[in-house]
């Protein structure tokens, strides 16, 4: 059992009752996401995938969000945009250029769970991000990747030698 704590805030708990699993994770997630807002998001790849990994990578459904970050990649934010059924979910690339423009972003990383595990890019996966890519690219903001995630594992479509706009 892990020792037992009730999270006041990411720098401070005490020892208070057992917690539960979600809410160990949901804390893992807040530091996660603390060491993204303290440096620049390229400088941390592994930071970022494991914050995205921790925040998606266990869900039922399929989940769609995007971490914000500006013109020098340092974080802006990170929002679940959309939420689906265990095989998919309805993404309209309209509410990440609003998104984006309500955080001033420059750029984004676009990620989404496969709850099956399979983290191979579907056919769907690969014109989603061509859409949104293609939408943010006129409004001269960029997609640096598109992460699959799993709670185990996660696959990025720029590894995979994806192009986005402006690359």
């Amino acid at each position: 059992m892990i020792a037992p704590f009730q999270a006041l805030s990411a720098q401070h708990f005490d020892l208070l009752r057992p917690a539960t699993a979600d809410e160990i994770i949901a804390f893992a997630g807040t530091l996660l996401e603390q060491r993204l807002q303290r440096g620049p998001v390229l400088g941390g790849a592994e930071q970022v995938q494991a914050f995205l990994r921790t925040r998606l990578g266990g869900a039922a459904r399929e989940l769609f969000g995007v971490l914000f970050v500006d013109s020098r990649h340092q974080y802006l934010g990170f929002e679940i945009l959309f939420m689906g059924s265990l095989r998919g979910s309805e993404v309209h690339p309209r509410e990440v250029v609003r998104r984006a423009l309500a955080l001033n972003a420059a750029a984004v990383i676009l990620v989404h769970n496969h709850p099956s595990g399979h983290l191979e890019p579907s056919p769907e996966d690969i014109l989603l991000t061509r859409r949104i890519d293609d939408a943010l690219a006129l409004l001269d903001m960029r997609v640096l990747d598109h992460l699959i995630v799993s709670a185990s594992d996660w696959v990025s479509l720029s590894a995979r030698g994806w192009r986005f706009s402006d690359d």
